[in-house]
C-alpha cells in the first residue's frame, strides 16, 4: 500500500511516500518567503503548493494514481481525541476559515483532499495539535475566566510513545509515560493508558524554549501589558516568537548557544541551564500527575539531538525512572503509520 504524507510549514512543505512501513522517498521543499507573502492567505497558497507537490512527484516517478491514501498534517482544529480522521467537508471548512487558529498546517487536510479526490482515495489527518484528552481537573486554571486548553505536539508525542511501548513489549494503551517534546515550542505531557491526560500548552505555559517565553509570573506580565511598552500584537509576538532563549541571547540556534557556553560565555551557560531547570521541573510535575507510576520518560524533538542538554536533563530526572531519548520528529512516519493502520483495518477512521 502506498501512502503520500504531506506536512506543510510556514516556509516549507515536507513530502514522503511510503510503501507499507518503508519510505520510498522523503523531501523538504523550501518555499520563497517573498513568494508566499505575495500569495497572501492560506487559500491563495493552496494552488501553488499543490502544483509544487505534483511536480516533485512527477520528478520522482511517483504515479499519483497508484496511491492508496493521502494523509496531511492536521492543522488548528477543534478539540478532539487522538487518532486518524477521515477528511470531510466540516473539517476542511474549519481549516479554511481559521476558526480555531491560522497556521500553515491548516493546509495539510486541504492538500490531502485535493490530491485524494483526483483518484478517489481516502484523505486523512493524524493527531493534530488540538488533540484533547485532558482529565477535567487539568482544565482548571485558577481563575474562572480562563480554562486551560490542550495545545500539544500530539503527532510526535503519540508516535514516540508507540515506539517505546513496542520496545518494552507493551501496548500503548497499557503504558504510563512522561514525554517531553523539545523544539521551538516545548510540550511536556503525562500519558496515562496511552492518553495525554495533562500537558502544558506549548504556546504559553511550561518551560521557556528557543523562541517562546513559556509560563511567566502573572502579576508582572499584567503590569507589562499595561506599561505602554508594547501593543497587544507586539507583546504576543514577543511571548511566542521572540521570547525564551532569543529574548536573552538574540538567537534561537541552540548549537550556537552551546558553543558560546563552551567558550565561557557565562550568560549563554546560565540560560541553557535555566531552560534545562524548567524542563526538569515540568517533567517532575507531570510525574506527580501519574502518581509516580511510570513506564518511562521520553525525550524527543529537535533539541534532543543535543547530548549536552539531554544529559543535563537526565541528571535531574533519572531518579523518576528509565529515560529514553529519541531525537528529532517522527512526524512523516507517524502520518503514514496512522493512515496505514486504517487501510489495514487495525483502526477505524474517526469522523470529525
Amino acid at each position: 500500500m502506498k501512502v503520500l504524507a504531506i506536512n506543510p510549514g510556514s516556509t516549507s512543505t515536507k513530502l514522503a511516500v511510503y510503501e507499507n512501513e518503508s519510505v520510498i522517498f522523503e523531501e523538504t521543499i523550501r518555499h520563497d518567503d517573498k513568494l508566499l507573502l505575495g500569495l497572501g492567505d492560506l487559500g491563495e497558497q493552496l494552488p501553488y503548493r499543490l502544483e509544487v507537490i505534483k511536480s516533485i512527484l512527477r520528478d520522482r516517478g511517483i504515479e499519483t494514481s497508484a496511491l492508496h491514501a493521502v494523509v496531511g498534517r492536521g492543522g488548528m482544529l477543534k478539540p478532539m481525541s487522538s487518532g486518524t480522521y477521515a477528511v470531510n467537508e466540516e473539517l476542511l471548512e474549519d481549516a479554511r476559515s481559521g476558526k480555531y487558529g491560522n497556521h500553515a498546517s491548516n493546509l495539510g487536510p486541504m492538500l490531502a483532499a485535493e490530491l485524494a479526490d483526483e483518484h478517489k482515495v481516502p484523505a486523512f489527518i493524524v493527531d493534530p495539535v488540538g488533540v484533547d484528552e485532558l482529565v477535567d481537573e487539568a482544565r482548571i486554571s485558577g481563575i474562572a475566566d480562563i480554562e486551560r486548553k490542550s495545545h500539544v505536539h500530539a503527532l510526535n508525542i503519540k508516535a514516540v510513545s508507540r515506539k517505546i511501548a513496542a520496545e518494552i513489549g507493551m501496548e500503548l494503551s497499557g503504558t504510563n509515560f512522561v514525554v517531553a517534546h523539545l523544539g521551538g515550542g516545548i510540550s511536556v505531557a503525562a500519558i496515562r493508558s496511552g492518553r495525554i491526560i495533562d500537558v502544558n500548552n506549548a504556546e504559553n505555559e511550561g518551560p521557556f524554549s528557543p523562541e517562546r517565553a513559556g509560563g511567566l509570573p502573572a502579576k508582572q506580565l499584567v503590569q507589562l501589558c499595561y506599561s505602554g511598552k508594547y501593543s497587544e500584537k507586539e507583546l504576543l509576538q514577543r511571548l511566542t516568537k521572540q521570547g525564551g532563549v532569543y529574548s536573552y541571547l538574540g538567537t534561537k540556534n541552540l548549537i550556537e548557544v552551546e558553543r558560546r557556553a563552551a567558550e565561557d560565555d557565562r550568560e549563554a551557560g546560565l540560560i541553557l541551564k535555566a531552560m534545562v531547570h524548567q524542563i526538569g521541573k515540568e517533567i517532575g510535575a507531570m510525574a506527580t500527575v501519574l502518581g509516580g507510576q511510570l513506564d518511562g520518560i521520553i525525550l524527543t524533538g529537535g533539541i534532543a539531538h543535543s547530548e549536552t542538554i539531554t544529559g543535563w536533563i537526565q541528571d535531574r530526572i533519572r531518579f523518576l525512572g528509565t529515560v529514553f531519548v529519541l531525537p528529532g520528529e517522527e512526524e512523516m512516519e507517524a502520518l503514514a503509520a496512522g493512515a496505514l493502520r486504517v487501510l489495514k483495518g487495525e483502526e477505524t477512521a474517526k469522523s470529525y
